[in-house]
């Protein structure tokens, strides 16, 4: 009787890792961060059908990078886990920490004990009734959960664009600015990205009970500078709603 190959745990595990950050580093980043009035959610996506960014709850926000398939379960996964939660008890008991931690278990389980694992990583936004009060939790593939302040990055080229943006952000931004600081990260130097080659989101805690809002190709255009443009040329505009 022959004897089954046997592979380290640890080389499994780095392996699995490997192939996960692989697939997702294929994909085009998206990037969150907070202004003045919410969290601004902008991704580079030229579909007008497939979203990398929804509405879980009233004032809960899911964002994904990957192998769309992949993270659209996630969404639907959440979605119902918001839902029933909330009827069951009250809509306030619904909140993004609860919500990354379901997730977490998830990914972790399927990291550890399927063969492959989820190329994707996932972003879960909650505003707060004040600025102090909004939250970001980046999951990663293999279930890590990061809390992360004012700003996240995922998929991509992801600590080139951090850099970045490290370097335009500043606290309390208006949303319009919010906006160009998101797009000029993604970009980079060496080229521009237009408003069809976005997808933008916020959560607005000014719209009531109801935070989340998508941005339209329109309002996008109106708010991102002219091609050509060099930043300090830019005009001021006012927040997108």
């Amino acid at each position: 009787m022959n004897m089954p190959f046997y592979v380290a745990p640890e080389q499994i595990m780095k392996d699995r890792a490997d192939y996960a950050r692989k697939g997702i580093a294929r994909g085009k980043s998206l990037v969150a961060l907070t202004y003045r009035d919410g969290i601004l959610l902008c991704a580079e996506n030229v579909s007008n059908t497939l979203r990398k960014i929804s509405e879980i709850y009233d004032r809960i926000a899911f964002a994904g990078v990957g192998k769309y398939n992949e993270f659209d379960q996630l969404r639907i996964a959440g979605v119902r886990h918001a839902d029933l939660k909330g009827y069951a008890y009250s809509r306030q008991d619904v909140d993004a920490r609860s919500l990354a931690n379901q997730y977490a278990q998830i990914l972790g389980h399927i990291f550890t004990h399927e063969m492959k694992p989820m190329e994707v990583e996932i972003l879960v936004a909650e505003i707060g009734a004040e600025p102090g009060g909004d939250q970001l939790f980046h999951i990663l593939y293999d279930g890590t959960v990061n809390d992360e302040h004012r700003c996240s990055v995922l998929g991509g080229e992801a600590d080139a664009i951090s850099e970045r943006l490290a370097g335009l952000y500043e606290p309390e931004l208006e949303a319009a600015a919010a906006l160009r600081v998101a797009a000029e990260a993604l970009a980079g130097a060496d080229r521009t990205v237009r408003a069809d080659d976005l997808e933008v989101a916020a959560l607005d805690r000014t719209l009531g009970r109801r935070c989340f809002r998508r941005l339209d190709l329109a309002e996008i255009d109106a708010l991102l500078p002219a091609p050509g443009r060099p930043p300090s040329d830019r005009p001021e505009a006012g927040p997108p709603g």
